[in-house]
């Protein structure tokens, strides 16, 4: 249904009629002056009483009511005139002396009185505070209570005296709902329960008040229904203060005070639909622009429409202007003590940080207000106060917060904003334990965006400083859940009908999340914080004439936060993105020279220091190491005393000078900065690479380096100990394992680097290398392939660094798995694209692989992997070895395989690999240092010098006539295929030919049936029109009408029966007898039996004879019906009137053949020229079984007359019965030789089995042929 607003259905019609004589604003009943009856004094004179100057103090007044003894109307009307001028203390004054006269009366007196009195009391109830003001004491302040307990003694006064009279019920119902207000609103119960709180018990009794005024009204008391629905509202069933309102606006469309409209825009907001809910009190402001409660409620409906833009969004400020200065600030004149008004203004007031004005009008909601949500509004802002002060008071503040909350119900019910300022108030106060449990709380009832936020930044904020203790507490679970709800945020940005704003500390917060697990989501989180603060720039646009935009972006950086630029910058470095950190880096630099010229406060230089050694951190990990040398300069000229800058710079001149700048760069760095842990683990890294192999590992100087910091400096140095693992790794690697004392003394130095590789990753459970130590250690020493496989996958997972993929592929190699360990080394050298050792591994994989296999494009494969290590380290011997080892190997493999795996190409190529082999293998023996035993190789190449290169000349020798012949038979077996192919080819062309020639017959026998077709179709036409020229002439006047018939004489007809026979003869009009009938048992003689011999003449002479047939439909008159019907054709001769009835075709009925008709069901007239020549030719179908047959005449003359008509239905039903009898009996004749009979007549009724001859007009209709193409 829809609702009612206005008076109207949806408030549509703005015509709603102004009749000032209909529109009664209160007290207007009230006279100015009334006349005072005195006693003594003639019957006509009396005291006039001015009621619109009353004076200040009602006693004398009341002395003289009371002397005269006057009625109760006196005394009411004139407290009435006292409350119209807002005077209601002496109104209930005048009243209650009032009350003490009429008690010496009859009581029945005092009703009146006594309930003007319980509404006073209401009214002062109204406008009494909440509770005591601020600075005054409980015993001089009268309450609403004090009042509302005063209304209850005089309505119950009054209803001792009377509990039935009328105007009782409405105030009692008033009291209730006033008495609701005060309590406080019930909590949330469990679901399903129903809620017992007093408030809800009150709400009801007043409900219950209202329906028994409305009972005794018999309906028409408004005000009842207005107070129940106002009931229904306080009780959240908004549907049904809706119906109550629409009913009261639908009775009285001019009621204003109170307006029901205002009532209807209320239920109808709290029913979702705001829009209906404005256009209510727009209706009401219209009619009353004086109504401060439309304007407050619209000022509240644009405050709401304002909340959904952002306070940057253009379109906020035109929208709040409105609410606050067009309905607010009118609504604020018309009455300053209005509570909702003073709420509404006083959230503009705290923005503009008012305090004063704050506190006062936050106390006035509170105090006046009959509404709880109205005074929570009042605590809220009270607590905002001292909250967002200078020195804020927040364990007020605290308290406040609580009262809000606790005046909308509390708990689940309670105010949300208010219990998010309990958050901040224990944020503050550094209780994050309680701010976490009351956002949970906060988020599982409402999904507050706000909370969500606070809450994933309190997880984050836990996970920073776990972080930044170094203590080793496991926060993932705080990660998840912080990354849950800030993500949860950002989604919501994303809602286009939320428009909320997005916050770039949300997206800050996460980077630094993703920033160790996921670094490119932290990219994409500041790369969006980057794009916010460009679209924040009024000057965003390019400007004229410039296309590149990238370098306009460039500018706009130029204005964005050096610190965002940096972080940008170094998630790139990580990415190895370096031209792209190198850019953000260079960036930042002329940020921070525009941020110091905007702001002096801010420290640039250390800006500018940071961000200039990551970009020479940058240049050198491009490979840029005199601009990286250039950037570190010119820091340490900046700063000499910057001990980072120093360090990299020893690292460059090691690297570009190893053997003379380098050692004394790093020495004289080591000199100055020893107690430096960086400058340590460099020189322990140089040492390592610098030092000369010790027998001994404690004589070994890397080892004395790492113990000495470890014992002096720093116990838990994760560097020291890693490299003290790696010492021992490397040692016990090389140590002997002849003996089982040897082979303990291994164990016992494995075991000792494991246990360095635990310390460190108890310090870093992130540690790559100590987990890669302890991995190695389980392969080498433990031999547990397995489980070294999972640790190092473990560590592939967490660290991308090339050494964890070497170190996966040489496990997958040992476990014969060569397909994952070349994948393995192929992810290690896409990182060390120029490492020779990463080419070696992957050459020596894919040697075995091709061995196992017995592939030669393996081998090939590997031999191609080891000329790349040879060109990048042509020095190394031992790639050359590599090289002629993998040859001898491919040339050993392909002799062995047979010779349908090879070809003279490949065996001939690897001849002259082994050639070279040899060569190689020579020139490796007699170098100075080869990598095996001259001996060895020596005997090697003898091998392929002597062995091999026989047998490769063999093979080649066996393989070149193994192709020959082979050759020839490919020839042979391609010809052979070659003839096969063009036979298939003549067998396909012939079955194509001999298709298309079928279709070119079918085509051409449809375009003859086509043909055909046309050509009946043409005859047709051509029959048609001259059966028309043969029926319509032209008159007189020219027109074609249709041609009229004689009239046929009655035939007078005459029975004759022979002896026995049976049979019916027909005298016509000329005195023949039997003549036509003669005919026609010839005709039927003739088609029904062909061994007969019919004259072709009497045919001839019986079909040109007369005019065509006619058929009607008649009823048998005079006949015992049975219980099947028959069909019979009455066919009317034109000769002399001759009848005869005949039994219809079994093609027509059974559709054995196709009637030619006209659109009305009437047989085609046929020319009796034409019955002839087709009669002759003409073969009928067989009777066919028929069931309940009806009777009927087909007429094919409508032009005959109606007289006719009926003369003939007179005349021939007796003919037609004897016709029917004897063509029945000599059908029974004719049975035994046809087998025919009709299964559905066992009653015997006769059946017409003759069938029409030539020159009948049924025959010629059956007898024509039905072609369907």
């Amino acid at each position: 249904m829809a609702p009612l607003l206005n008076g109207y259905t949806n408030g549509n019609s703005r015509q709603l009629p102004q009749d000032p004589s209909i529109v009664q604003a209160r007290f207007s009943d009230i006279p100015s002056q009334i006349d005072i009856p005195v006693s003594g004094l003639d019957a006509e004179e009396a005291v006039e009483v001015n009621l619109e100057e009353l004076l200040d103090d009602p006693t004398e007044l009341c002395t003289l009511l009371e002397q005269e003894g006057v009625g109760k109307h006196y005394w009411m009307v004139i407290a009435l005139a006292y409350a119209k001028q807002a005077k209601v203390d002496h109104a209930i004054e005048i009243l209650s002396k009032g009350l003490g006269t009429l008690s010496r009366g009859n009581p029945k007196e005092k009703l009146g009185p006594l309930s003007l009195t319980c509404w006073l009391y209401l009214w002062k109830s109204r406008e009494a505070p909440r509770v005591v003001p601020d600075g005054q004491s409980a015993g001089e302040t009268r309450l609403k209570d004090y009042y509302l307990q005063a209304a209850t003694g005089s309505l119950n006064e009054a209803s001792r005296i009377n509990p039935a009279f009328p105007p009782l019920f409405l105030a009692r119902g008033v009291l209730y709902l006033l008495r609701a207000s005060l309590q406080p609103p019930s909590k949330a119960a469990a679901p399903g329960a129903p809620d017992l709180s007093d408030r809800v018990e009150t709400l009801k009794q007043s409900i219950k008040c209202f329906e028994d005024a409305l009972r005794v009204s018999s309906g028409r008391n408004m005000m009842a229904t207005l107070g129940r629905a106002r009931a229904y509202f306080s009780l959240g069933k908004y549907a049904e203060a809706l119906d109550g309102y629409q009913e009261v606006l639908t009775k009285m469309p001019h009621l204003q005070d109170p307006d029901p409209r205002i009532g209807v825009g209320c239920c109808l907001w709290q029913l979702g639909h705001k829009d209906e809910a404005k256009e209510a009190w727009e209706r009401a402001l219209e009619i009353n622009p004086d109504s401060k409660i439309a304007n407050i409620l619209l000022g509240l409906f644009y405050i709401h429409d304002s909340s959904h833009y952002a306070t940057t969004d253009p379109a906020f400020g035109p929208i709040y202007k409105k609410a606050m200065t067009v309905y607010t600030q009118k609504a604020f004149k018309l009455d300053k003590e209005l509570p909702l008004t003073c709420a509404t203004f006083g959230s503009y007031f705290m923005m503009r940080k008012s305090w004063a004005t704050v506190d006062s009008l936050a106390r006035k909601a509170i105090e006046l207000t009959d509404v709880n949500a109205v005074a929570s509004d009042g605590w809220y802002l009270l607590a905002r106060k001292e909250h967002y002060q200078d020195r804020p008071d927040l364990p007020r503040a605290s308290d406040y917060y609580q009262k809000a909350d606790l005046a909308r119900g509390g708990g689940d019910k309670g105010y949300l904003p208010a219990r998010f300022g309990l958050v901040q108030i224990q944020i503050l106060q550094r209780d994050f334990d309680g701010a976490k449990f009351r956002l949970e709380k906060i988020i599982q009832q409402s999904k507050s965006i706000e909370a969500m936020m606070i809450l994933g930044a309190l997880y984050a904020e836990d996970v920073f400083r776990s972080q930044a203790s170094g203590l080793k507490e496991d926060k993932s679970a705080e990660v998840k859940k912080a990354v849950a709800l800030l993500e949860a945020v950002r989604l919501a940005w994303k809602d286009p009908q939320r428009k909320l704003p997005p916050d770039s500390s949300v997206l800050v917060y996460l980077a630094r999340l993703y920033e160790t697990e996921q670094p490119e989501k932290a990219l994409q989180c500041l790369q969006q914080v980057e794009q916010m603060a460009m679209n924040d720039m009024p000057d965003k646009e390019p400007p004229d004439g410039l296309d590149d935009d990238e370098a306009w972006k460039g500018k706009l950086r130029e204005q964005l936060s050096p610190q965002l630029l940096n972080d940008i910058g170094c998630f790139h470095y990580h990415a190895e993105k370096f031209d792209q950190a190198r850019e953000f880096f260079q960036t930042a630099l002329s940020a921070c020279v525009k941020a110091g010229e905007k702001d002096d406060g801010i420290d640039t230089d250390a800006l500018v220091t940071t961000i200039s050694y990551n970009l020479a951190r940058t240049y050198e990990a491009a490979g840029q190491l005199d601009e990286a040398k250039q950037v570190y300069e010119g820091l340490l000229a900046r700063h000499d005393d910057y001990t980072d800058a120093r360090t990299r710079l020893a690292y460059i001149e090691l690297r570009q000078n190893p053997s003379d700048e380098g050692p004394k760069a790093m020495a004289a760095l080591y000199e100055t900065e020893s107690s430096n842990l960086e400058v340590r683990s460099l020189f322990g890294w140089y040492l390592s690479k610098s030092k000369r192999r010790a027998a001994n590992i404690a004589e070994d100087q890397e080892q004395r380096h790492y113990k000495h910091t470890l014992q002096h400096y720093d116990k838990h140095d994760r560097y020291s100990l890693t490299g003290m693992g790696n010492l021992y790794l490397t040692t016990a690697r090389e140590m002997r394992r002849d003996t089982d004392q040897d082979k303990d003394k291994r164990r016992k130095t494995y075991e000792k680097a494991v246990e360095f590789y635990d310390k460190a990753l108890q310090l870093d459970p992130r540690n790559a290398y100590a987990a890669q130590g302890i991995a190695i250690a389980l392969v080498e020493d433990k031999k547990d392939l397995t489980a070294a496989v999972q640790l190092f996958c473990k560590i592939r997972d967490t660290v991308k660094e090339p050494s964890v993929f070497v170190n996966l592929g040489h496990v997958f190699t040992e476990l014969k798995q060569y397909s994952r360990s070349i994948e393995s080394y192929e992810a290690a050298l896409s990182h060390r694209a120029s490492d020779p050792q990463i080419l070696a591994c992957l050459g020596r994989v894919w040697l075995l692989k091709g061995k196992l296999d017995k592939s030669p494009s393996a081998m090939k494969t590997s031999l191609s992997y080891s000329h790349r290590a040879l060109d990048i380290a042509p020095q190394q011997i031992h790639f050359q070895f590599n090289i002629a080892f993998v040859q001898i190997q491919l040339a050993q493999l392909l002799y062995t395989l047979p010779e349908t795996q090879r070809t003279l190409d490949d065996v001939i190529k690897a001849s002259e690999g082994l050639e070279e082999a040899i060569a190689s293998l020579t020139e490796i023996a007699a170098s100075k240092n080869p990598p095996y035993p001259r001996h060895d190789i020596e005997q090697r190449a003898n091998m392929g010098r002597n062995t091999m290169r026989r047998q490769l000349e063999r093979a080649i020798q066996s393989q070149r006539e193994f192709e020959e012949k082979n050759a020839a038979k490919l020839a042979e077996a391609r010809e052979l295929r070659e003839v096969e192919m063009r036979r298939r080819e003549e067998e396909r062309k012939q079955v194509a030919e001999a298709r298309e020639e079928e279709k070119r017959k079918i085509r051409e026998e449809r375009d003859k049936m086509a043909q055909l077709s046309r050509e009946l179709a043409e005859k047709r036409a051509e029959e048609e029109r001259r059966r028309e020229d043969a029926e319509y002439t032209q008159d007189s006047e020219g027109e074609r009408v249709k041609r009229s018939k004689k009239k046929k004489a009655a035939a007078a007809k005459r029975k004759k029966k022979g002896e026995g026979s049976g049979s019916e003869t027909e005298v016509g009009d000329d005195g023949e007898v039997g003549a036509k009938k003669s005919t026609r048992r010839k005709k039927k003689a003739r088609s029904t039996e062909p061994e007969s011999n019919v004259d072709g003449s009497e045919v001839e002479a019986a079909g040109t004879k007369g005019k065509k047939t006619k058929r009607k439909r008649l009823a048998r008159k005079g006949a015992k019906e049975g219980n099947f019907k028959s069909q019979e054709l009455v066919v009317d001769s034109d000769s002399e009137g001759e009848t005869t009835m005949t039994r219809p075709l079994a093609a027509e009925t059974n559709g054995g053949g196709q009637a030619d008709s006209d659109g009305d069901g009437d047989t085609r007239m046929r020319d009796p020229g034409e019955d002839e020549e087709e009669d002759e030719d003409t073969v009928f179908a067989p009777k066919q079984p028929r069931k309940r047959n009806a009777r009927r005449i087909d007429d094919d003359d409508e032009d005959e007359d109606d007289g006719d008509e009926e003369e003939e239905a007179e005349e021939e039903p007796s003919s037609a019965k004897t016709t029917a009898e004897r063509d029945a009996e000599e059908e029974e004749a004719g049975e035994g030789s046809k087998g025919g009979g009709f299964a559905d007549n066992p009653h015997g009724d006769p059946v017409d089995g003759s069938v029409s001859a030539a020159g009948d007009p049924g025959a010629g209709e059956y007898a024509e042929p039905n072609l369907q193409i």
